[in-house]
């Protein structure tokens, strides 16, 4: 479900695409300061033919060749004034565009996207001559910075000239300057440039004393006043506490050491209106612990129980919030030490408690890893102390995000460390069928034949090597809510490597053969290979009885269209074998009941009762017209993945509709992001979602009423299996030749011979 819109994925690519987007000028210069006049930004060329005013344009062109599926530039700027509504203003001139054009704005907090709008529900595609458009958004009071500029997807050219920032109606230069309080963190600079903590080698004792560390300083975060209220730069206070833990003798010299740091932050003062002790909610905090005597000592035991006890009654901490009307963290304030490209030995263990103590309270799913998450804590302490160079501490930090099993949770900004290494792959698609690695479609028209490949070839080996040998190699670095998603991924990256020819052997008709194929560079293949639905228009009727909406390229605004379109129809097939390229739930979902009729609800965190999740509001779809009276089938597989599956749920409440495939990803719920030591980025899924009642669907996935899966022999025929079967379950009848045909389930290649 991701934040609850339709350009979660783009919001997310344009964040770290613009990673390097020009800030603007002087604060006095920036209203003027996007006219182009100074140079170009980051993302496009200047223009001197094509322009609104001055001398130059921004232009931004697309081919059939163009890495990724959009174009942007951008620029980025401080929000260091108050203002209710942000509003970007800019002139546009575009041609022969495929996918849309837009104005963009994204808010963002310390650590989080916050609100985005990238005009895409505007339709703007095509050519149209110079005209102004407008993007606004409310400001919201978390937003640190705001990122605006404009953006082209799939094809065509885009010219932007004359964008402005106005606040409140006013622009940008005239609105009054407030800079930013000061924190704790911008006051505190003592280890900037390192944690100055050198680890040779860790004792039984060491490990044991520094497993102990991290549970303290985690639960100490989350709970002294001094550290909720901000008043404690709690990563450089980690630092001050190691030496001397590391510096102790024997298990009663670290307890010691803990216990003395502990009692330097301050005994935590009496509460004046206490907070109650969470019970009989879903998840409870797992804070046992902190009455094991025999572990911490009397006197650390009664430290810690007693700040439990006195936790501050708040509404939001300095290092976590919740975000506002949806109750995912935010975890704010944490600093990414991105200038620290080979973080020393301190700070790899603050990357290890850091997400450690955030999966522990703030995690919905934390319950359900299947992992002993105390037994996780203990094997990595060794293993990120013992780590050399920075590709070698992603590869852990990858390994340890792996454990929480969730699709949403992988280090997101290091994927290139993931196996298999390369930056080529082959021209085909390799997906997982009947369990094993079966080439589904060829990803270039002419270099995916020339491969020797054909649809419908069984991989066996790839250079030599065994694919189940690799599958088991690269699983612990794969992370993925359940096995679906696990296989979906990996036969993704199957074909990875250097470029030049590998030897592939595949299982053809049968029989074995062996192709010298050759790895290209990623761009030089086409796009789109993350999704199963057909290709061609996002609405079409197959025939007087049946109707096919796929989601990838739906539009809230065609509702009413698609409706009229499928009047009379006995069956409506809803594809989300893909990520929905618009928020339907609502705009679809209410044409399809009589009732309101309730299809989730979610657990969400307790920012008094760091641990504690419970039941939320339960979400309905409210019925209107027009109703659509025919049958519904739901389409989904290994590709349907958090909005996509949260869209699954609410069409699936409509009585009597079916839901055909096979299990989905099982990550669902707003991704809160996390920042990491070394500029590394992940996230977790932020709430627990479920159904009505209350069954799960975080590892679980939407299991289908219907269970079909493609077949090799489907795959060679060039037949789409699932929607066959959706056909026959709704109408009690297959499909005839002529619906297969307007249904071009072959995605336009001839079958295998």
């Amino acid at each position: 479900m991701a934040r609850s819109t339709a350009s979660r994925s783009l919001a997310s690519a344009l964040l770290l695409a613009l990673a390097l987007a020009s800030p603007l000028q002087a604060r006095t210069d920036r209203t003027r300061a996007m006219t182009f006049e100074s140079g170009s930004p980051y993302g496009a060329r200047l223009d001197s033919t094509m322009v609104h005013e001055g001398r130059y344009s921004a232009r931004i062109e697309r081919t059939a060749t163009s890495p990724q599926t959009f174009s942007a530039l951008g620029f980025e700027i401080p929000v260091d004034f108050r203002a209710d509504t942000l509003e970007l203003r800019g002139w546009m001139k575009y041609e022969g565009v495929t996918g849309f054009v837009g104005l963009w704005q994204r808010q963002d907090g310390v650590t989080t996207g916050l609100q985005f709008d990238n005009m895409q529900k505007r339709g703007l595609t095509g050519t149209a001559e110079w005209a102004e458009y407008r993007v606004a958004l409310p400001l919201s009071p978390q937003a640190t910075r705001v990122t605006v500029g404009a953006l082209l997807t799939d094809r065509g050219r885009l010219w932007v000239d004359d964008l402005r920032l106005y606040v409140d109606g006013k622009p940008l230069a005239e609105v009054p300057e407030i800079p930013p309080t000061p924190t704790v963190l911008d006051r505190d600079h003592e280890f900037d440039a390192g944690s100055k903590v050198a680890i040779a080698g860790l004792t039984p004792v060491q490990v044991d004393d520094l497993v102990l560390l991290g549970k303290v300083w985690g639960f100490l975060k989350y709970h002294h006043p001094e550290v909720v209220a901000g008043r404690r730069h709690w990563d450089y206070d980690l630092f001050r506490a190691l030496p001397r833990v590391l510096a102790a003798r024997g298990r009663d010299g670290g307890r010691k050491a803990i216990t003395e740091w502990v009692a330097s932050v301050g005994e935590a003062p009496p509460c004046v209106s206490c907070v109650e002790t969470p019970v009989g909610r879903p998840v409870l905090p797992r804070l046992g612990w902190l009455s094991e005597r025999n572990w911490l000592g009397a006197d650390l035991s009664a430290r810690l129980l007693t700040v439990y006890a006195r936790r501050p009654h708040v509404k939001e901490q300095f290092y976590v919030s919740m975000v506002l009307g949806i109750g995912n963290p935010s975890f704010d304030h944490e600093p990414d030490y991105a200038n620290l490209r080979e973080p020393d030995a301190g700070y790899r263990l603050l990357a290890l408690y850091r997400f450690w103590n955030m999966v522990e309270y703030w995690f919905p799913n934390r319950e359900i890893t299947g992992e002993d998450w105390d037994g996780v804590l203990r094997e990595f302490v060794p293993r990120l102390v013992s780590t050399r160079g920075r590709e070698a501490y992603e590869a852990e930090m990858m390994a340890l995000i792996a454990r929480v099993h969730d699709t949403h949770a992988n280090l997101w900004s290091s994927l290139d460390v993931r196996p298999p290494r390369g930056e080529a792959g082959l021209p085909v698609w390799i997906r997982f069928i009947e369990g094993r690695p079966v080439v589904t479609r060829l990803a270039h028209p002419v270099l995916g034949p020339a491969s020797g490949l054909r649809v419908g070839d069984v991989i066996r080996t790839i250079g030599g090597v065994p694919v189940d040998t690799l599958v088991a190699r690269w699983r612990p670095m794969y992370a993925a809510s359940n096995e679906a998603a696990s296989l979906r991924d990996m036969g993704r990256e199957l074909s990875r490597g250097d470029p030049g020819l590998v030897r592939v052997s595949v299982e053809r008709d049968g029989a074995p053969l062996t192709v010298d194929a050759t790895r290209v560079p990623a761009d030089s293949m086409e796009h789109g290979k993350g999704t199963h639905d057909l290709p061609g228009p996002t609405f079409r009727r197959l025939s007087g009885d049946l109707v096919y909406l796929k989601l990838s390229s739906v539009r809230q605004d065609d509702v009413g269209e698609y409706l009229r379109g499928a009047e009379g129809a006995r069956c409506l097939v809803v594809d989300i074998r893909n990520y929905p390229s618009e928020f339907m739930v609502f705009a679809l979902g209410q044409h399809l009941v009589r009732e309101k009729t309730p299809f989730a609800t979610f657990t969400t965190g307790d920012i008094r009762n760091p641990g504690a999740f419970d039941w939320g509001a339960r979400m309905s779809l409210v019925p209107a017209e027009p109703y659509f009276a025919g049958g519904v089938a739901i389409l989904v597989d290994e590709v349907t993945q958090s909005q996509a599956e949260y869209t699954a749920m609410a069409l699936r409440a409509r009585p009597g509709a079916v839901v055909v495939g096979s299990t989905t990803v099982g990550a669902d719920g707003n991704v809160s992001a996390i920042p990491l030591p070394g500029g590394l980025r992940t996230m977790i899924s932020g709430i627990g979602v479920f159904y009505p009642d209350h069954r799960p669907t975080q590892r679980v996935g939407i299991v289908p009423d219907l269970e079909v899966r493609p077949t090799i022999a489907g795959i060679r025929a060039g037949r789409d299996e699932v929607l066959e079967a959706a056909v026959q379950r709704v109408l009690g009848r297959p499909m005839t030749d002529a619906e297969r045909a307007a249904a071009a389930p072959n995605w336009g290649l001839p079958p295998a011979r």
